[in-house]
């Protein structure tokens, strides 16, 4: 369990007060990190943070919206003064406003995928990296998805943004791995969360999504949580640049049903 120890350490968790964040903090925290909740309402923050808390852990909640470059600058300021540099940063929060073909989506919507899903990213990486620097290494996680890896009729501009993500991790690696910090994607399949209920709700193509995934179910935010742990962790530390794919076997099959 030494691998995977992180006591002592200090994450934030993006988009953590429910779905995949949610459990990435409860783990990171389990290992023996301090954690920042942190989303855009208050409440749902705090009342992660005093879960993990009563369960022996240390978290605080500092919300904040990634649309806001203020906010982002904000939440790392405030995890410094209450916890200290930062080691680990773990971007989960995302958006999707938008379902169906390319050719229907506006600039409006468009612009926000791209800005809340890779630029912020970007922007909270940059914010956190000289803590990071000054420590000696850190490391750092972008939740990115499949549908960066394949085409679809539905969710394109998000697939266009996750891909983004991946290369952005790519980049970053490259640009800080002298520093020790480490740089990486975690792209899940289908997961059962309230984000992802649009495509999980439909009996039919939940049925659909299962016949075509070697595990023959969808996945849950644990799953994702424990690739989290890993890439954050001394069990991942040389890995770099890399996209973690968790979903089940889905891509593997080309989601044909078994």
């Amino acid at each position: 369990m030494s691998l995977f120890d992180l006591s002592g350490k200090v994450a934030i968790v993006t988009g953590s007060s429910r779905g995949i964040g949610r459990a990435s903090a409860e783990r990171l925290a389990e290992a023996g990190a301090s954690v920042v909740i942190s989303s855009r309402k208050e409440g749902p923050c705090r009342e992660v943070a005093e879960a993990i808390v009563a369960k022996g852990g240390r978290a605080i909640a500092v919300p904040a919206n990634i649309s806001s470059g203020e906010e982002l600058t904000n939440l790392v300021r405030e995890t410094r003064e209450r916890l200290g540099p930062i080691d680990i940063l773990v971007c989960n929060a995302a958006s999707n406003p938008y379902y169906g073909p390319m050719g229907g989506i506006t600039d409006e919507q468009f612009r926000k995928i791209f800005d809340n899903n890779v630029l912020s990213a970007h922007k909270l990486i940059h914010l956190c990296a000289p803590d990071m620097a000054a420590k000696g290494g850190g490391a750092v996680v972008i939740v990115s998805s499949i549908t960066g890896l394949y085409g679809s009729t539905s969710i394109g501009a998000y697939g266009i943004s996750k891909a983004a993500d991946m290369q952005l991790a790519r980049n970053l690696a490259v640009e800080f791995g002298p520093q020790n910090i480490r740089v990486n994607c975690v792209a899940p399949g289908l997961v059962r969360t309230d984000f992802a209920r649009a495509l999980w709700d439909n009996p039919d193509n939940l049925r659909r999504v299962e016949n075509g995934t070697p595990l023959r179910r969808i996945g849950d935010p644990d799953d994702i949580a424990g690739v989290v742990q890993f890439l954050a962790s001394q069990a991942g530390a040389f890995v770099t640049g890399q996209t973690v794919v968790a979903d089940g076997g889905r891509l593997i099959t080309g989601g044909a049903e078994g």
